[in-house]
C-alpha cells in the first residue's frame, strides 16, 4: 500500500492540541502497522519543518526529522513538477489553494498514488482517498 503523506497529517499527527490529533495518531499507527509505502514530497517537507518550527518549536521539530522523516520516501520536486503544480495553482485561482498543494496533486497523479493521509479537503476535491 502507498500512502502520500501531507503536512496536514504530520502536524495533526505531532499537535496534541491539534483538533485532529486523535485521528491522525490512530491513522498514522495503522498506516505504520500496515507496512505503507509513505511518500511525500520535498515542498511538503519544507512547509512541515516551517509550520512545525514556528508552531510547536524546536523538541517537535527534532521528533519530526528524526523518528518520522526516515520512514519517508521523498519525492524531490523538479522543475517539470514545479512547473505543473504553478500552473495548476495559477488554473485554479484559488487563493486557499496553495503551489505546495498543487505540487502535491501532481506528484500523487504521477505515482498513481490512491490514499492520501490529510486532513486539507483539497485532496477530497481532487478525488484522493483520504485515511
Amino acid at each position: 500500500m502507498k500512502v502520500f503523506v501531507d503536512s496536514s497529517a504530520f502536524l495533526a499527527v505531532l499537535d496534541a492540541d491539534d483538533e485532529n490529533h486523535p485521528l491522525a495518531r490512530q491513522v498514522w499507527e495503522k498506516i505504520l502497522n500496515a507496512g505503507a509505502f509513505l511518500i511525500t514530497t520535498s515542498y511538503v517537507l519544507v512547509e512541515t519543518y516551517a509550520v512545525v518550527q514556528r508552531r510547536l518549536g524546536m523538541d517537535a521539530l527534532r521528533t519530526f526529522h528524526e523518528d518520522i522523516v526516515p520512514l519517508l520516501q521523498i519525492e524531490w520536486v523538479g522543475e517539470e513538477l514545479h512547473e505543473r503544480g504553478a500552473d495548476a495553482v495559477l488554473t485554479a485561482n484559488r487563493r486557499n489553494l496553495s503551489l505546495v498543494d498543487c505540487t502535491s496533486f501532481a506528484a500523487v497523479r504521477r505515482l498513481g498514488i490512491k490514499q492520501v493521509f490529510a486532513f486539507d479537503r483539497h485532496f477530497a476535491e481532487q478525488g484522493f482517498e483520504l485515511l
